[in-house]
């Protein structure tokens, strides 16, 4: 393991790019008889929780369109990268370079009409990486089709994701027709439950099915989730904002009555 490099008072690392400064910072917060108490005690699995929460709100920015927010918040998720880089480095298993350069190999592969002499056949993008992608799973010694499906994905992208790789194999619905028979059948399921671990059993089949309906019309279940959270939420404070303070206390047909006012001054 090497020593941590020296970073000058004023905070100025020895090297010069961006990215070197920040490998050098991170060495620097990482000695165990220099550094920062904090970052010292941390782990892979304590740091991850601040990884996927990072990514959210590089998300968050662009959805905003707040390109300073967003530059801030890719140095976050960077930060993120770097700390799990470094804590690898510590163990001997590899290093920010090596992720690097692994990233660099992958991507050149999965474009060989681009980086290489394969022709360009025509597929699209989406079929040509999933082939690419399927070909490493499959050497990695991937026995299922679902194998590679990340299981701390959020629940929603995972459910799309695992119905989607069953789909390449041929368990799907011809058409809409089937999935939103399925959603119907789960809702009777529902009402029929009459254990918290029935209910919990059938309203995740019922998420899972409401699901397959948006992609059977070609629609990503993530977005089409985040616009209703986004309308109601938006309507939402519209009620608010027409009845005051006194909203609260009004009954739920005056509520009613408001939500339909804002949604008919929205259309």
């Amino acid at each position: 393991m090497s020593s941590a490099p020296e970073v000058s008072p004023a905070g100025s690392a020895t090297t010069g790019t961006g990215i070197g400064r920040l490998l050098e910072i991170m060495a620097r917060l990482r000695d165990p008889q220099t550094g920062c108490e904090w970052d010292v005690a941390q782990t892979f699995a304590t740091i991850a929780p601040y990884t996927i929460e990072e990514a959210y709100e590089v998300a968050d920015a662009i959805e905003r369109e707040d390109l300073p927010a967003l530059r801030e918040e890719l140095g976050d998720l960077l930060l993120q990268v770097v700390f799990h880089a470094r804590m690898a480095e510590e163990l001997g298993a590899f290093d920010f370079d090596a992720v690097a350069h692994a990233i660099s190999a992958k991507m050149t592969e999965r474009h060989p009409h681009i980086f290489g002499d394969a022709a360009d056949i025509g597929q699209s993008r989406e079929v040509r990486w999933e082939m690419q992608k399927a070909a490493e799973r499959a050497a990695k010694g991937a026995t299922s089709a679902l194998d590679g499906v990340a299981l701390a994905l959020p629940a929603l992208m995972r459910a799309e994701k695992l119905q989607k790789r069953a789909a390449r194999v041929g368990f799907d619905w011809p058409d809409t027709e089937g999935p939103r028979a399925k959603v119907l059948e789960e809702l009777d399921e529902l009402a029929a439950a009459r254990s918290d671990a029935e209910r919990l059993d059938e309203a995740g089949d019922l998420i899972f099915a409401a699901v397959n309906v948006a992609r059977s019309y070609g629609v990503a279940p993530e977005d089409a989730l985040r616009h209703a959270n986004a309308k109601f939420e938006r309507r939402f404070r519209g009620m608010e904002a027409l009845a005051g303070s006194g909203f609260p206390a009004l009954s739920l047909e005056e509520q009613e009555g408001l939500w339909r006012q804002v949604k008919s001054a929205e259309s």
